[in-house]
């Protein structure tokens, strides 16, 4: 992992054409709003809402940038601060839902949200979106390095959450909320705290994305971001802190570096590819790789020499 890091730290070296930064910087955004999504739902909770948290943290940051003219790294971490509570608040009479109800709850409470957002008038910009959102830098490689430093951050406060004693007791609750219950493991508690800390980094990369493009746009916060970021998630693994990232490199990233000529086909090829992830690899890519590094692992143990256990008289020796 330190090899990656190490690489893409020095990429806009190598890179020639701001096209592929943009690329990059989008990847960034997503593998953060997409484990973002996955940290919610190691608690049990399918959470089709988090295009509308990265919204609204978008427009928490663009309302006041626009109008009040405060400075970007004042409305960045407002806008991370707003998703949180936002989610926080929604989370509280939802965490008693699970499995589709909780689904379908989040599915119409997104819709709401962006209802809302498209609602407000002048302050929102309605549908078209809301524009002039005062840009950070002048050079794109800063917004690289920006977008660089906060998945790097992002992701290892994550991964501290979930492998951390929190992590357990959620994954617990998503285990058996029962079971959890029994040993003084509070389901909605836990449920809460995963949603306001995966919004948090969603609403962060959200407010930090509408600065990159200038426009806080209901378009890219809606149903069809949602549906995006679960693709992500999805085709890397659920189960594997390090899907989203794969899904991400699988379905952004190469298909805008090698097959940008077959853009208008690539909705094909998700679909074909989700079908594919969903019949034959349940724990997307990095569960294949898993298994496939077990089965390796499983076949040099068994070609290996069995050893002569103390004190065992081989049938072969000689008598005494």
């Amino acid at each position: 992992m330190g090899v990656v890091m190490i690489v893409l730290a020095l990429l806009p070296l190598a890179i020639s054409g701001s096209y592929y930064m943009h690329v990059l910087i989008l990847a960034f955004v997503y593998v953060v709003v997409s484990s973002g999504f996955r940290t919610i739902s190691i608690s049990g909770q399918f959470n089709i809402a988090q295009g509308a948290f990265m919204g609204v943290g978008a427009y928490a940051a663009a309302i006041p940038a626009v109008w009040l003219h405060w400075s970007p790294w004042v409305t960045i971490p407002l806008g991370a601060v707003a998703a949180t509570v936002v989610g926080s608040i929604i989370a509280y009479p939802f965490a008693r839902l699970r499995t589709v109800y909780y689904a379908m709850g989040t599915l119409f409470l997104g819709y709401v949200i962006m209802n809302l957002i498209t609602a407000g008038g002048k302050t929102t910009g309605m549908s078209t979106g809301l524009g002039g959102v005062q840009p950070l830098f002048s050079n794109r490689t800063h917004y690289y390095y920006l977008a660089f430093g906060l998945m790097v951050v992002s992701m290892a406060c994550m991964y501290r959450f979930e492998f951390s004693r929190i992590g357990v007791r959620m994954k617990a609750v998503a285990q058996s909320h029962q079971v959890a219950a029994s040993v003084g493991i509070g389901e909605r508690r836990n449920r809460i705290l995963a949603v306001a800390f995966g919004s948090f980094f969603t609403g962060l990369l959200g407010a930090f994305y509408c600065h990159y493009q200038g426009v806080a746009s209901p378009s890219s916060y809606g149903l069809g971001a949602t549906l995006l970021i679960i693709m992500y998630v999805l085709v890397g693994g659920l189960n594997s802190f390090w899907g989203p990232s794969v899904g991400v490199l699988i379905l952004l990233v190469i298909p805008e570096f090698y097959f940008r000529d077959l853009k208008g086909d690539l909705p094909y090829v998700t679909a074909a590819i989700l079908l594919i992830i969903a019949f034959t690899l349940p724990d997307g890519i990095v569960g294949l790789v898993n298994l496939v590094k077990n089965r390796i692992v499983k076949r040099l143990g068994r070609g290996g020499l069995p050893q002569q256990p103390e004190g065992e008289v081989r049938a072969d020796a000689p008598g005494d």
